[in-house]
Parts: C-alpha cells; sequence; structure tokens
C-alpha cells in the first residue's frame, strides 16, 4: 500500500514541476532577449512608471553583497541549488497542497533561473525597471518575480492553514 500512495504524490508532483519550468523558461528567454538586443546600462522608455533596462546583479535581492569580492556568486548558487533539492523535496511531501504547491513551483522556477545566470554569466541579468517621480525599485527579471508571488503565496498559504485550525 505504502508504494501506492508513494506513486499517487510522485505523479502530484510533476503539474508543479512543468509549472517550474515553464517559468525557468519565459525567465531565459527574455534574459536572452536583454542580451541580444540590450548593452549593458541601455534602457528603453515603456510608460511613465515602466523602463527596459540591462542590469548586471553580481549579488543577491536588491544588490545584496554585490560589491563583495565574487565568492558572493558561489554562495548565491549552493544557496539556490540547495533550495531547489529542499523544494523538490516539499513538493514531493505536499502534494495535495495546492496553493502550498504552486508557491513551491514559482519559488523553484525561479530560484534555477537566477542559478543558471550566476553559472553561466557570474551575475544575474535584471531588466525591468519600475519607477514613480523620479524614485526607482530595484531592477529585477522574472525569475525575481516567480519568487516573489511564490513568497506571497507561502505566506496566504500559511495564514489559511492557521485560520483552518482554529475554526
Amino acid at each position: 500500500m505504502a508504494k501506492i500512495s508513494f506513486q499517487k504524490s510522485n505523479s502530484a508532483v510533476w503539474p508543479w514541476l512543468g509549472l517550474a519550468l515553464i517559468l525557468l523558461i519565459a525567465d531565459q528567454f527574455t534574459k536572452v532577449l536583454i542580451l541580444g538586443y540590450y548593452q549593458l546600462g541601455d534602457a528603453t522608455h515603456v510608460t511613465n512608471f515602466f523602463n527596459i533596462v540591462r542590469v548586471h546583479n553580481s549579488g543577491a535581492a536588491f544588490s545584496f553583497l554585490a560589491s563583495a569580492s565574487g565568492w558572493q556568486r558561489w554562495f548565491f548558487t549552493a544557496i539556490g541549488v540547495g533550495a531547489a533539492l529542499f523544494i523538490v523535496h516539499m513538493l514531493r511531501s505536499h502534494p495535495g497542497q495546492k496553493l502550498f504547491s504552486f508557491a513551491m513551483a514559482c519559488i523553484l522556477g525561479g530560484a534555477i533561473g537566477n542559478v543558471i545566470d550566476r553559472m553561466m554569466h557570474g551575475y544575474v541579468i535584471d531588466f525591468i525597471d519600475v519607477h514613480y517621480i523620479g524614485w526607482h525599485f530595484p531592477a529585477f527579471n522574472i525569475a525575481d518575480s516567480a519568487i516573489s508571488v511564490g513568497a506571497v503565496c507561502l505566506i496566504l498559504d500559511e495564514l489559511l492553514r492557521v485560520r483552518r485550525s482554529r475554526a
């Protein structure tokens, strides 16, 4: 009987891995376009609150540790690989939790997208520039967006779980 349950949880993970793959492909495709059409620092004004730019981030979120001596490339790569392995384990362990699995798949796709950048280039390619009246949010990419959506969904999933346990 345990073997059947393992097979069910194993097959339930494939749609979530598929979502992660779609996000990864979208992320890498857009980065290939940016690398092909933009030089470092180039920008295109799209709207009064949105630009497309080419930025290289050798650090983590908000350029954390970007000015370090180079060790951060491998540190953040190792964290990304470790996170990916942990997320696949979590997806296999919680196949019936749809919001949780959606969140994990988003984070997985984004984490792998940024790990690929670090391995291939030594930095993450960012290109989305959101701004308002002279204030610019740090540039980001599809992978960062997927990770952020996943994090928000994880928080929502936990809030809903706590709410259900109190009822």
